[in-house]
């Protein structure tokens, strides 16, 4: 399903300072602050402000920064919450704080994507010497490949997840199929919504090869050289996809989201069976036709249980998490907060950046100020 992903977030800085209409501080603080190697956005906001997302409205308070993604350790940031003291950058002796450090994120982005049919594509039909499978360095023949040129480079994806709602996921087979008897697996963790709509399929990337021989006269197969050294085996079935060049943003400010979307959902969570916590990335059931982009924060929420009213009825410890029956149903218990690095028509994938407990399966997610 999704790989994990965990990283610590190096993002370069918060200007925390003026706008006191805009900006609630969470306590005394010193007029200044100097940024240190390993400062991270979210935990500077979290340290100063109690709604880190806003930093942009704020950003001007600290005019000598040009580029919020280009700040330094030992540059002095004003944190004066009405006057804005003095300050000044730092020595420039250490390389820039970057946004994010693509290079731990980078085989996560580059290795899932969200589709709405991928039956249309070209496929692996077989490989070089009758192998059941093939890994770097082999070759891959492949069909439906027509008019393509010897030099281009193709990822090669795998169907994994369905996603709809109101149930979350399905795993797919080698076929893309569902996989068979796990209709009862998921039972207790489909969400409470009045969505009944399909989202799309995840493709998870395995490998990459380079085309070597093109079809010619009767011949209807391409040949495909497997190049990704740290790519897992290719199996026939297999589906390709042109590689993109910038398949992420090289930069994210996060921010909370323009119009709050209805009814967002967790649909899974990173290499878990139904529940993660920081650092591990979920797919929510939103995307950029909702408006959502990347930065866009979001609080997570675990649904109310239903439970049964002990005055009522027999005494239990009974909590029921399939979200049905009971007499009594609990108010929605707050989870933590995740930022969205990767968009979708209907999908995003999201970083979950700090939380009180683990995140689950069903979850939804709301406004990231929701109390």
């Amino acid at each position: 399903m999704l790989t994990r992903l965990r990283t610590v977030l190096a993002v370069a800085m918060l200007t925390v300072a003026t706008y006191a209409v805009a900006v609630e501080s969470a306590g005394s603080h010193p007029e200044t602050y100097v940024v240190r190697k390993g400062d991270t956005l979210w935990d500077i906001a979290a340290r100063f402000l109690k709604k880190p997302w806003l930093w942009p409205e704020i950003w001007q308070a600290n005019p000598q920064v040009a580029n919020p993604h280009l700040i330094y350790p030992g540059d002095v940031l004003s944190l004066a919450y009405l006057d804005r003291v003095a300050v000044e950058p730092g020595p420039r002796e250490e390389a820039p704080i970057g946004a994010i450090p693509l290079a731990e994120i980078e085989p996560f982005l580059k290795n899932l994507r969200v589709t709405d049919s991928f039956e249309h594509l070209p496929y692996v039909v077989g490989f070089e010497d009758n192998r059941l499978r093939a890994a770097v360095g082999q070759v891959a023949y492949v069909k439906g490949l027509e008019g393509a040129q010897p030099g281009q480079r193709y990822a090669v994806v795998r169907p994994t997840v369905r996603y709809a709602l109101p149930r979350t996921f399905q795993d797919l087979d080698p076929a893309g199929r569902p996989t068979a008897g796990e209709g009862n697996l998921w039972k207790d963790y489909v969400p409470p919504t009045g969505r009944n709509e399909f989202l799309g399929y995840e493709l998870a990337q395995v490998n990459v090869g380079t085309v070597v021989r093109v079809p010619a006269g009767e011949v209807t197969v391409a040949t495909l050289r497997l190049d990704d050294q740290g790519g897992r085996e290719v199996r026939a079935g297999d589906r390709l996809i042109p590689v993109e060049p910038q398949p992420y943003d090289l930069q994210f400010f996060p921010h909370a989201p323009a119009a709050m979307p209805e009814d967002v959902r967790v649909l899974a969570v990173a290499d878990a069976f139904s529940a993660g916590g920081p650092r591990d990335v979920v797919a929510l059931s939103v995307g950029r036709l909702d408006g959502v982009d990347n930065g866009t924060v979001f609080s997570l929420w675990r649904p109310g249980r239903h439970i049964n009213d002990p005055t009522r009825r027999v005494r239990t410890s009974r909590q029921d998490d399939r979200f049905t029956g009971g007499d009594e149903t609990l108010p929605e218990e707050y989870a933590g907060h995740a930022m969205v690095f990767r968009t979708f028509d209907k999908v995003s994938y999201a970083l979950v950046m700090d939380g009180v407990k683990p995140v689950g399966v069903g979850y939804a997610a709301r406004h990231p100020d929701a109390e």
